[in-house]
């Protein structure tokens, strides 16, 4: 009578209608390879393709009546190895290049918060002492990095009159040199920004070019950084495409009777932002579809079709001709009281009755 056979990390194992073991065949003593096993029985028993029996020997205990270590020490010093070993591969494999572009999108999202606070500090900053300057940003911040005070300003620049006439405080040296600083360092995180926006682009156009060429490198980033990879976000069907980034508006549709949002970040595509009004939500819905196939195409394939944008141009073009004009709002039909009716017959019977006294 066969018995029934579990795969530990170490080796194969037949046990008997006891739980005891009837055969055992170990598996080589390479903690590489087994750490290989540990991660592909992992995968096994996650998928259900693999059962572990309720009444099986403890692991230990085989490990050294198979033969396969002969001391307790040796056990734990090799399970201890293996499991090192499988952990660095499962977290290496956690590292693909989606997950790359993903940092970089929340990176450049931490750089604009930031970056936005500082700038308005450094107007209220500098403000006190040239309130006339009419900048803000970075180019605030390169003026206040290359000047400083706005004694500094030379006759031949554009500003040097109102930096002359201004109103503002007197800037004390101290003062001048941290201000100097402040803006610098604001100037080195819009370069960053830069930086980060352009390797974005760059490795958008090899990590998912067909998403690339359909949404655009950022937008096509952003739905993958919001659905947690492009694999999510290849599993997603076109109408979930379409109302990524709309939670609010979606959320307040699912509460109340507010309309269904007709469109997301992807809003931002030129497509549909310079569209009439009347156009937007069949251009997002067309736009939705295609962003989903493209998405698919990026995850099985990886290599750029060019059908997709063709299909796209001819879809637009199609909503385009077939909506040239925005459609007739219909009047809204007045809401009527409750028992208006009613009301106007009180109405004319106390008419009556105070017409009779009279």
């Amino acid at each position: 009578m066969a018995g029934l056979e579990f795969t530990a990390w170490f080796g194969k194992i037949e046990l008997d209608e006891d739980g005891g073991i009837r055969d055992c065949e170990p598996f080589a003593n390479d903690p590489e390879k087994l750490a290989e096993m540990v991660v592909e029985l992992q995968e096994m028993y996650h998928d259900n393709s693999l059962s572990v029996p309720l009444n099986r020997p403890d692991l230990r205990d085989a490990a050294m009546e198979c033969g396969f270590v002969e001391l307790d020490e040796d056990y734990d010093v090799l399970l201890r190895d293996v499991c090192i070993r499988a952990a660095k591969s499962q977290i290496s494999k956690t590292d693909t290049d989606d997950s790359r572009i993903i940092q970089a999108v929340e990176a450049l999202d931490d750089i604009d918060r930031n970056v936005n606070e500082l700038s308005e500090r450094l107007f209220e900053w500098y403000g006190r002492y040239f309130p006339e300057l009419e900048m803000t940003g970075e180019e605030l911040a390169i003026f206040v990095s290359a000047y400083g005070s706005r004694a500094n300003v030379p006759d031949d620049h554009e500003l040097s009159q109102r930096a002359s006439q201004s109103m503002g405080a007197e800037l004390l040296f101290a003062d001048e040199e941290l201000l100097r600083a402040f803006a610098k360092n604001i100037c080195s995180l819009y370069d960053t920004r830069r930086y980060i926006e352009n390797y974005i682009n760059t490795s958008m156009g090899s990590v998912a070019p067909n998403l690339c060429d359909i949404a655009g490198a950022s937008i096509g980033a952003r739905l993958m950084s919001m659905a947690g990879s492009l694999e999510k976000l290849a599993a997603f069907p076109s109408s979930t495409v379409q109302v990524i980034g709309a939670n609010r508006a979606l959320f307040k549709h699912l509460r109340s009777r507010a309309p269904s949002p007709k469109h997301g970040i992807i809003f931002n595509n030129p497509v549909i932002k310079n569209a009439p009004w009347w156009q937007r939500g069949k251009l997002a819905r067309a736009l939705a579809a295609k962003i989903s196939l493209a998405a698919r195409t990026d995850f099985y394939s990886g290599e750029l079709d060019p059908s997709i944008r063709e299909a796209l141009d001819r879809k637009l073009e199609s909503v385009r001709k077939a909506n040239p004009n925005p459609p007739e709002r219909k009047p809204e039909a007045k809401p009527k009281g409750r028992g208006g009716k009613r009301n106007k017959g009180r109405g004319r019977g106390k008419g009556k009755k105070s017409g009779g006294k009279n």
